[in-house]
């Protein structure tokens, strides 16, 4: 197992821009950048926004995404998690089509201009529903197989993806690596230090939580950006550019009953008991897989990744990224690319 905290340092956007297909086709010893490009560290620089948006109908959704790299190229999907949205990987994307590849950037259920095809569907927020969805976007653009990553909602959408339906994940790239949810091992508490960092689950747990989410929502994500990610120096326009996403009017409804399923509060779709039972067990994730944690991020178990390395018995490398928080992709976007590419060759 290769462990390169080099990897996670960043360079500036702006940069690796003017320059994606030469750092790309470096090795990762030279990817960890010194002088005066290693100062701009931490910064939100980079790409405005994606060019255009696309929608499909997909299982019970029209699933809004980003498409980018030529449409013939091998397929990376890559899922974002709460409060984010596409846009922490509008900067990985260009990254990966510089090197061939069609990158595909779904908004989840409950996000930006994904929506509900009818209005008497179970708004409906377990992890088997939201692993469902990216199936039916791959069966809805007649993709047998794609490269996965993810960090937050979306590691845990592309574990279940690679564990369950392996045949559709070609590799993996999973930030804080394991995610898949134990409702029964959820019931136990961690030490204190450790519930702090989770403290919004309990608030969202009554009724004055979802009342806050549904009055403060702007206000709540910017919280959790500065509180989970504390060296990534964001602007007001590239948080207001994400926060547009929680205007789906599904998205509180969404948020909430995520986190109140997770912690045994309310029921999901019976529909999907048998794939609850089959992740409540633990299933290993065989397909080659490189996993990703901040230094920084407060949901990261300590060390180098063995708190969850037995769950994957295929190819599999592990990287810490030094002075970088949980949303990894929108902070290191050069070391998110990498380890895409070099899961791809696992």
């Amino acid at each position: 197992m290769i462990n390169r905290r080099a990897l996670g340092r960043t360079i500036g956007a702006g940069t690796a821009a003017a320059s994606l297909a030469g750092w790309l086709g470096s090795s990762p010893a030279s990817a960890a950048p010194s002088g005066p490009e290693a100062s701009t560290a931490g910064r939100a620089t980079g790409r405005t926004s994606f060019e255009s948006l696309k929608q499909v109908r997909a299982g019970e959704l029209t699933i809004g995404y980003a498409e980018v790299g030529p449409a013939k190229g091998p397929v990376v999907v890559l899922l974002h998690g709460w409060p984010y949205d596409i846009h922490s990987y509008v900067d990985v994307a260009p990254l990966l089509a510089a090197e061939g590849y069609r990158v595909i950037v779904p908004y989840l259920r409950g996000y930006g201009t994904t929506t509900f095809r009818s209005a008497k569907t179970f708004r409906n927020g377990q992890q088997a529903v939201v692993a469902l969805d990216i199936i039916a976007l791959l069966d809805a653009l007649r993709i047998e197989k794609a490269l996965l990553g993810g960090f937050d909602w979306g590691a845990r959408t592309a574990d279940i993806i690679a564990a369950l339906w392996p045949q559709r994940c070609k590799a993996l790239v999973s930030v804080t690596g394991y995610l898949i949810t134990n409702r029964e091992k959820n019931k136990q508490p961690l030490p204190p230090a450790a519930e702090l960092a989770w403290w919004y689950q309990y608030y969202f747990a009554t009724e004055r939580g979802e009342l806050g989410l549904a009055r403060y929502g702007h206000d709540f994500a910017k919280l959790i950006w500065r509180n989970v990610s504390p060296t990534w120096h964001f602007d007001d326009a590239t948080f207001d550019r994400t926060a547009k996403a929680f205007e789906n009017p599904d998205y509180v409804s969404i948020v909430i009953h995520n986190y109140r399923w997770r912690l045994g509060l309310v029921a999901g779709d019976p529909r999907y008991d048998g794939i609850e039972a089959k992740l409540a067990a633990g299933p290993p994730i065989a397909v080659p897989t490189i996993t990703l944690d901040g230094e920084l991020d407060p949901f990261t178990p300590a060390g180098d990744g063995s708190a969850y390395r037995a769950k994957f018995t295929g190819p599999y490398d592990h990287r810490a990224l030094d002075g970088i928080g949980h949303n990894v992709p929108q902070e290191a976007p050069e070391a998110f690319a990498r380890a895409v590419l070099d899961a791809d060759r696992l």
